[in-house]
């Protein structure tokens, strides 16, 4: 059975305002000139900042922070929406848009330096807590329950709630671990930036 997944906008606390320097050696931050090569999968998220050159538009260089609402700066389009896309996505949203002023844009785009990227899980786990999700790419709620060492004697896996910010509400997700155990069934859950994980206790 083909894997199934649950993905959401993705959210993360008080991010700073998006900077943008353009030019060919422009750069945010002092780790700017260093790049990423990100995981397939992995989705831009508030804050990791990125470099974007197109070919044979050197005054298009850009390297910017993406903002909150998942926004970067660029020159002659105002504001590009990546945030929450695939690197191979978001090359191809900015090639999109820069057609309406170029004539077939080559976009490539690197991650220079990424956000930090929490989540919180609580409950039955054996080590509670705050934890981070590691660079260049993404977890599963069954990787975020190993990072907690997994769950104590009384957990009950088919009672997992996640709550998530999505388009700025607070949602609760429930969620059945016991259902990503078994292959078959091809489940899994994607942790994301700013989820909190609360793992109930079997009821005796």
């Amino acid at each position: 059975m083909a894997q199934m997944a649950w993905t959401a906008p993705r959210a993360a606390g008080d991010p700073t305002p998006a900077e943008v320097t353009t030019g060919p050696v422009g750069a945010v931050g002092a780790s700017a000139s260093k790049t990423y090569a990100p995981a397939a999968n992995y989705r831009l998220s508030v804050k990791d900042t990125v470099h974007i050159k197109v070919f044979q538009e050197g005054d298009l260089d850009t390297t910017a922070r993406i903002d909150k609402d998942g926004t970067i700066p660029f020159p002659l389009i105002g504001t590009a929406k990546i945030g929450g896309e695939t690197v191979q996505e978001a090359k191809a949203t900015m090639e999109a848009l820069l057609r309406e002023y170029l004539v077939k844009p080559q976009v490539s785009l690197d991650i220079t330096t990424y956000a930090k990227r929490r989540f919180t899980i609580l409950g039955q786990v054996n080590r509670p807590g705050v934890f981070e999700i590691p660079e260049e790419t993404s977890i599963t709620l069954l990787e975020a329950i190993g990072m907690a060492d997994g769950y104590t004697k009384i957990a009950n896996p088919a009672r997992i709630k996640v709550k998530r910010i999505v388009q700025g509400q607070e949602t609760i997700i429930p969620v059945n671990a016991k259902d990503m155990l078994d292959p078959k069934k091809g489940i899994t859950f994607e942790v994301l930036p700013g989820d909190t994980i609360m793992v109930g206790e079997a009821l005796f």
